[in-house]
């Protein structure tokens, strides 16, 4: 009877079988026939015993459950029988074996449950039954407690561990981003522009970040998942399997079909996304021109433009993402709706059990539902891919200007005594894509103690030459040397320890005023910061605030006027102490007054530097040791003012549209009285 147990495991089996012997069976069998046999009838005897199946067959009967006391009767019966001559318990195997095997299905479904009724008979016989259904409850419901609580560490720990694991594959791409955007050249950043790269180091990393958390918290248990389905539905043997096979093709072309459709858009939509942070930071940033030329209602309409191409990508892509789930949803329940079909037809022919179909629906489910977790990833997957793509590109762009081999920066690192003498050696400069070259065969030397300025029209190359000396740009003919040793072969760090620049632009970081002032390096005094501050005039506003030095500067410098942030800027490039001094139109927004104090005290301050000066006014380059004069990037005049007044009609010009006729012949005068 044991056989018909389909429902037990090898060892409960075998178990069962050494708990309950085949006397045991063959004694309830026994007892079933005297409870079911009339008052006043012997129902004992071995032909009996074996015909006791069929008569629990017949369907007219109703068959009734024996009792303890039953079994008490029969086997006082077999107890007596044992001793009867002749007794074979072979014969009566035999017979019970014969019996048993004639059994249809419907027989063998009620067999399987009197077989529970013998165990549950035996445990009320023994006084044990409420004992042994307690054990087993808590038995194994403290074994589904344990799992469940086991399910709960496991998905803290797996959340943890994503939120780790994702939080520093972020923290990389981001450090990774910045090394390589801090050490382009301006070609790189102009190539990318910086809207770009902002976008790239923080949107496109966000998204690969929150991906990576869904990744290690799905796609590993999905599959896990989805495998166990697979092997239950393989192993059940119902012949639906087949709806299993369609159901999972029918996923998989919808998850194929609009991660086509909607791949493409979210290359798109990321590029839109450039835009509309460029549109945003153009017009923030000139607010106030917007402002005073009345144009805040076209770049509303710009921005709402540039917001409007961004919102009819983001609808297309997530309708494309969204009609997912309901595709997703007919397919479960269609397949629900097959199962049930198709296993009803099988529990009407009799091969299939309410609890099979019940278990092959869970079963299914399952194998959708990790169908489903892999849907939701593959939502984000596409534009993940496409920010991981964006962000590769900028890691994997090499850098055009980068610091030498050991071989060739040998001579640079072994030189000392840095002098500071800058040298242009037939130079010639083109900047990338340009049909023509920008600065063309220039030549001249900048020397200690001397200052060098450089003056001509609007465009003619003036900060483009400036710009190669710190390899802002590396020239493309000829050669930039500092004390005869080519820029080329120095480290990027030593060269600009040499240097000290100032932009066309002052540009300030959010701090204090100290903080900016020491930001040529951490061995730059107070002293050191006070003189500078005294030698760029801008000593007095800065006491004249509050906290002074420690006075906060906003983001860009946007709390100071521009003559402020300028002097500033100049007093950060004093405060190095270098060698060279770069400044790239550094004094227009100073007035007269202050940019003559200034460069007064400038030249008390740099007697042993080199000193090159790029400027639109003639009154800042008029006392120069050296005036360069460039037009269309060409070099067509080079002297000191007088002689430029003779030999150099562009620098003529350029004279006589700034000073009047009187300016002229006194600032003449004055640079011969210098000169003798």
């Amino acid at each position: 009877m044991l056989r018909l147990r389909t429902d037990l495991t090898a060892d409960e089996r075998t178990a069962l079988e050494d708990a309950v012997t085949t006397p045991d069976i063959v004694l309830y069998l026994a007892a079933v026939q005297a409870a079911n046999t009339p008052a006043g009838q012997t129902g004992m005897g071995m032909t009996g015993l074996a015909e006791t199946p069929s008569a629990a067959a017949d369907a007219d009967t109703e068959t009734v459950t024996p009792t303890a006391a039953d079994l008490d009767t029969v086997c006082s019966q077999f107890a007596a029988m044992s001793q009867m001559p002749g007794f074979d318990r072979s014969m009566l195997q035999k017979q019970l074996d014969g019996a048993m095997s004639q059994l249809d299905s419907t027989l063998l479904e009620n067999l399987k449950s009197q077989s529970l009724l013998l165990v549950q008979l035996e445990y009320e016989a023994q006084g044990v039954a409420q004992d042994v259904q307690m054990g087993y409850l808590f038995r194994v419901g403290g074994q589904m407690l344990a799992l469940t609580l086991l399910m709960v560490a496991v998905a803290v720990a797996v959340g943890f561990l994503a939120s780790r694991v994702s939080a520093a594959i972020g923290r990389d791409l981001r450090r990774e981003t910045f090394s390589s955007v801090i050490g382009f050249s301006n070609a790189e950043i102009e190539n990318f522009s910086t809207a770009s790269l902002i976008t790239r180091t923080t949107n496109d990393i966000q998204q690969v970040q929150f991906v990576c958390v869904i990744l290690l918290r799905m796609v590993a248990y999905a599959p896990i998942l989805g495998i166990g389905g697979v092997l239950h539905v393989v192993g059940s043997s119902s012949g639906l399997s087949w709806i299993v096979v369609l159901d999972v093709a029918l996923l998989l072309l919808l998850l194929i079909f609009l991660m086509s459709v909607a791949m493409p858009k979210f290359k798109v939509m990321q590029q839109l996304v450039d835009r509309l942070n460029l549109v945003s930071r153009e017009i923030l940033t000139g607010i106030m021109p917007v402002r005073a030329f009345s144009r805040e209602k076209f770049e509303e309409q710009r921005f709402d433009k540039a917001n409007r191409e961004l919102m009819g990508t983001q609808l297309f892509t997530n309708r494309a993402m969204v009609a997912m789930m309901p595709f997703m949803t007919l397919i479960m329940n269609g397949t629900s709706l097959l199962i049930v079909w198709f296993g009803g037809k099988a529990m009407d022919a009799g091969t299939m059990q309410v609890g099979e179909m019940i278990a092959f629906i869970t079963y299914t489910m399952q194998i959708v539902m990790s169908f489903l977790m892999l849907a939701m990833v593959a939502v984000m997957l596409p534009r993940a891919g496409v920010a991981a793509d964006r962000i590769d590109e900028v890691i994997r762009t090499k850098a055009t200007i980068h610091d030498p081999d050991e071989a060739a920066a040998k001579a640079a690192q072994a030189h000392t005594g840095w002098q500071g003498v800058v040298q242009f050696e037939d130079v010639s400069f083109r900047y990338p894509g340009a049909d023509s070259d920008a600065l063309e065969h220039i030549s001249f030397t900048a020397k200690p103690g001397e200052t060098t300025a450089i003056i001509g029209s609007t465009g003619c190359g003036k900060s483009t030459l400036l710009n190669l000396i710190p390899r802002f740009y590396d020239v493309t003919g000829g050669k930039v040397t500092v004390d005869g040793i080519d820029v080329r072969e120095m480290p990027q760090a030593q060269l600009h320890d040499l240097l000290g620049y100032v932009p066309q632009k002052g540009v300030l970081f959010s701090g204090t005023i100290d903080s900016n002032l020491k930001f040529g390096g951490e061995d730059i005094t107070d002293a050191q910061v006070h003189k500078a501050a005294a030698i760029a005039q801008a000593t007095d506003f800065i006491e004249a605030k509050s906290e002074g030095y420690q006075s906060p500067i906003a983001q860009g410098g946007s709390n100071v006027s521009g003559g402020q942030k300028q002097r500033l800027s100049i007093a950060r490039a004093i405060a190095k102490n270098p060698k060279v001094y770069l400044f790239d139109d550094s004094f227009s927004a100073l007035d007269y007054k202050t940019d003559v104090t200034l460069r007064r005290a400038l030249k008390a301050q740099t007697d042993n530097a080199t000193v090159i000066i790029v400027a639109q006014r003639i009154s800042t380059v008029l006392h120069a040791n050296q005036i360069l004069v460039l037009d269309e990037g060409k070099l067509v005049g080079k002297g000191t003012h007088a002689q430029l007044m003779v030999s150099c009609p562009e620098y003529q010009e350029i004279a006589r549209s700034q000073l009047s006729q009187k300016e002229l012949a006194l600032d003449t005068l004055n640079t011969e009285k210098e000169g003798e």
